[in-house]
């Protein structure tokens, strides 16, 4: 998502983990989308940096590449990162170094990259291949001021996974409502599971929780106030968000010692039958097997008040071509390659994503299919924190929720703290 030659060493060693490489030299010349190819630089090759976790996606990913080399005659390359060591990598190589493509996140998160000069506009890719009639609404995903900074890759929608078998051994049934989730967490303590999965580690998991609380409980207008520094962290209307989400804590509801869980860890929990539901996006389907599959089912997160309206979390994906970048017209290229409905399908599938795209064939997941019908009669989105935040505010958000979880005693403090950066960040 070629890297190894474009960092110096004393950082390339702490990004090895996560990389592979895929290269392939092409044959034939053959045009792509609807732009030509003769003149993609000869000798010049598409490099890309990618942070796909899902092994069977990364192999598709691949051999999209290996086809687009074939068909354009250009060499692609691919690097492809740890998740999370991208977060931070990627701000060193959009500055210095840049790939041509690289994938990202869209909203905030694309916007601050693009504010600073560093995301390439690709509105005139977006009109030559008509992406807005196919796109709808998504397009706005990765639009700043008119114009198009990213395609969507796919999108993720956030709620509570479980399984059917340990459903129905334990008498377990899905809850729709408060009340009813605290009654379905003691149940679950009574069997013996952790009602709740949970892995903090890597910080997100517990920010996702906050937002789906306080979507419930305050909608998306308050939420995305917050999201945009409007909203103070000492807000009353955060109370009953932070005393809900205590009380689920001092229960015991959550996974214990959930600080030194990731979500990959955490979501083996699932898969193993130790805990009932776990929220998250689809992608928590890779601590599945094959086998077990069929058993994880979907679930809206359940409603707090009844008053508000139905707002869900729905991430998006997104790809991009640096501004630094060596080879813009290859990237273009190759974009629109990536992009055809059956290569963007095949890209999307193994990770349970929802797609961006409305002419894309049918997925062979049931729990995308799920996606798709839950999505008509939302209300509206939002991304998810470190998405929807100035990424400043995300990242002291994101410690401060996990603390909180950890040591709930310490509210006041954490959102004192957070009020603070809030005031600094939005010069208020």
């Amino acid at each position: 998502m070629a890297f190894l030659k474009q960092f110096p060493s004393t950082t390339r060693r702490r990004f090895l983990k996560g990389a592979g490489l895929v290269s392939a030299a092409a044959v034939t010349s053959a045009a792509v989308g609807s732009f030509p190819i003769p003149a993609i630089a000869e000798a010049q090759e598409v490099t890309m940096i990618s942070d796909e976790n899902n092994a069977a996606a990364l192999d598709a990913l691949r051999a999209i590449a290996a086809g687009f080399s074939k068909e354009a005659s250009v060499k692609v390359v691919i690097n492809n990162m740890d998740h999370e060591a991208h977060k931070t990598a990627i701000r060193n190589y959009l500055v210095a170094g840049a790939p041509d493509v690289c994938s990202w996140f869209s909203g905030n998160r694309m916007r601050a990259f693009v504010k600073r000069g560093l995301f390439d506009d690709i509105s005139d890719l977006v009109e030559k291949e008509k992406y807005k009639d196919v796109l709808g609404a998504t397009i706005g995903a990765v639009t700043e001021d008119g114009k198009q900074y990213g395609l969507p890759t796919g999108g993720t929608l956030w709620g509570m996974f479980y399984r059917k078998d340990v459903f129905e051994q334990y008498g377990l049934t899905v809850p729709k409502t408060a009340e009813e989730f605290l009654a379905y967490g003691d149940k679950c303590k009574a069997a013996g599971i952790t009602p709740v999965a949970m892995g903090t580690k890597e910080l997100w998991p517990a920010a996702g929780w906050f937002d789906q609380m306080n979507l419930r409980i305050n909608g998306l207008d308050k939420h995305m106030a917050l999201m945009n520094g409007e909203m103070s962290y000492l807000d009353p209307a955060l109370t009953p968000v932070f005393d809900q989400w205590e009380a689920m804590i001092s229960k015991g509801f959550f996974t214990p010692n959930h600080t030194s869980f990731g979500w990959q860890e955490a979501a083996a929990l699932l898969a193993q039958k130790k805990a009932g539901m776990m929220n998250l996006g689809a992608f928590l389907r890779s601590a599945f097997t094959e086998a077990d599959l069929p058993q994880l089912a979907y679930a809206t997160f359940p409603v707090l008040d009844a008053k508000v309206g139905h707002f869900e979390e729905f991430s998006v994906n997104s790809i991009h071509i640096p501004a630094k970048a060596k080879n813009k017209q290859g990237a273009r290229e190759f974009l629109a390659y990536f992009y055809r409905p059956e290569n963007l399908a095949t890209y999307l599938e193994p990770g349970g994503n929802v797609p961006p795209r409305n002419d894309l064939p049918a997925s062979k997941d049931p729990l995308v299919n799920i996606a798709v019908e839950t999505m008509k009669t939302v209300q509206g989105t939002s991304q998810y924190y470190d998405r929807d935040s100035d990424p400043d505010m995300a990242q002291a958000g994101l410690v401060g929720f996990q603390e909180f979880m950890a040591k709930p005693d310490r509210r006041k403090a954490i959102l004192t703290r957070l009020e603070g950066t809030r005031k600094r960040i939005y010069k208020i």
